[in-house]
């Protein structure tokens, strides 16, 4: 399996436990019925169909993502959901967006505007060129995670790791961080900006899905973290997380973590 097969395969996975908290936080927008809508960074479109079915059959969604491997497989989901409105997928890069001025009226971008490494004010520039007046923006990302009960001082020392800190890197500048996404908004020249944490919880007795996600999970946020780990480190993140272990702590009886999105929601000046 190349990178972007197990990629998509994490995400794909992923949503076993993000799902929910999307829908929730989609709630919370009162997208209008019929309005048009892109998703930037939209992946392999599960949530884009989300964003869709919030629009309804009069709206309009396009998700847009710049690996090809990723549009494919969100044309493959689209269509064995049977979903209606169906989303529109095509490739397309953040940074110069294939779309006329004022073409939507919302944008939303989940783990990619802001949280993609480079340049943090060129995407907010093309989002507000291609967004209407007064039309809205949201941008969110993972913020933070507690997956590991009992043992804090491991958890914390992966979250400090290269893996554990992405997409931050070590040696950028402070206003590279997402949680500084408020001050990108005002420079973008975007008003009536606003930041919201959404928090979701996960607790025993956990589903076969649950668990399947868990693991791509531990994965995909720490699992390239093993050289920047001590051998005791090492071994006990191994020995938690690693589903053949006696001590695999997605077996214990009373499990319980929590993961948060924080989602940055502004309007384009009209």
């Amino acid at each position: 399996m190349d990178n972007s097969d197990n990629y998509a395969t994490q995400l794909y996975l992923s949503d076993f436990l993000r799902k929910p908290l999307v829908r929730r936080i989609i709630d919370t927008l009162d997208l209008p019925p019929g309005s048009k809508g892109i998703d930037i960074g939209c992946g392999i479109g599960s949530h884009t169909l989300v964003l869709a079915e919030s629009v309804g059959r009069s709206g309009n969604v396009v998700g847009i993502d710049l690996s090809e491997h990723f549009i494919n497989r969100a044309n493959e989901i689209a269509g064995q959901s049977g979903s209606s409105p169906p989303a529109a997928f095509r490739k397309g890069d953040m940074n110069a967006i294939p779309f006329e001025d004022n073409s939507f009226d919302w944008a939303w971008s989940m783990d990619c505007v802001g949280y993609a490494p480079g340049d943090k004010m060129d995407p907010l520039r093309e989002i507000s060129r291609i967004v209407k007046p007064c039309g809205r923006v949201f941008i969110l990302a993972w913020s933070s995670q507690q997956l590991l009960p009992g043992h804090p001082r491991l958890e914390a020392r992966l979250n400090a790791t290269s893996a554990g800190t992405a997409p931050f890197v070590h040696g950028q500048p402070p206003e590279y961080h997402f949680l500084k996404a408020l001050g990108w908004f005002k420079a973008a020249g975007l008003k009536d900006y606003t930041a919201t944490t959404f928090v979701e919880s996960v607790q025993a007795p956990l589903t076969d899905e649950q668990q399947t996600a868990l693991i791509s999970l531990f994965e995909m946020r720490w699992g390239s973290s093993k050289s920047e780990l001590s051998g005791n480190d090492g071994l006990a993140f191994q020995r938690l997380c690693h589903p053949g272990s006696p001590d695999f702590i997605l077996n214990l009886p009373d499990y319980y973590g929590f993961f948060t999105y924080t989602m940055f929601h502004g309007m384009v000046d009209g």
